[in-house]
């Protein structure tokens, strides 16, 4: 494999922080497998959840689709294609925004809401089973800290 870096110039890891590296991942993909599961019993995907959750929480359940996409750290294209998906369940509805001739607005529907308050107590219960509880309280803090911090480096 041809690659720019000699090898010499590559930052290899070193067992300690090929361990995080390796332990964080296993936490991130058993939280989100497990949590995703107990969702599943709702119908919904985790995307589902995340864009039912954010639009519950903004005025009049309603975002802009580049908003959105920006929070999910999605393409446009790819959250229209889930919006549309969305849309055939009733879950959401799309309606042109006035700031943006190109872009549209995502509103929550009443099924999106209904789903949302059905799904939500499962998913919080989950959240709390596979993650929150497992940690103690200091542990919880400590791991909110280097997430903010791993987050705010964009």
């Amino acid at each position: 494999m041809s690659t720019n870096r000699k090898e010499d110039e590559v930052r290899w890891l070193t067992a300690e922080e090929e361990q995080a590296w390796r332990a964080f991942r296993r936490m991130v993909i058993a939280v989100q497998t497990r949590t995703v599961q107990d969702l599943a019993a709702h119908g919904l995907s985790e995307p589902d959840y995340e864009v039912l959750s954010t639009l519950s929480e903004r005025p009049e359940g309603t975002s802009t689709l580049h908003e959105q996409a920006a929070k999910m750290g999605w393409s446009r294209s790819r959250l229209s294609r889930h919006a549309t998906r969305m849309e055939a369940r009733d879950l959401i509805r799309r309606a042109p925004d006035p700031a943006d001739g190109r872009g549209c607005l995502l509103v929550l529907t009443e099924t999106g809401w209904d789903t949302l308050r059905q799904a939500a107590p499962t998913h919080l219960d989950s959240v709390r089973r596979h993650f929150v509880d497992r940690l103690e309280p200091e542990e919880l803090a400590a791991l909110g800290r280097i997430a903010e911090k791993i987050a705010d480096e964009q």
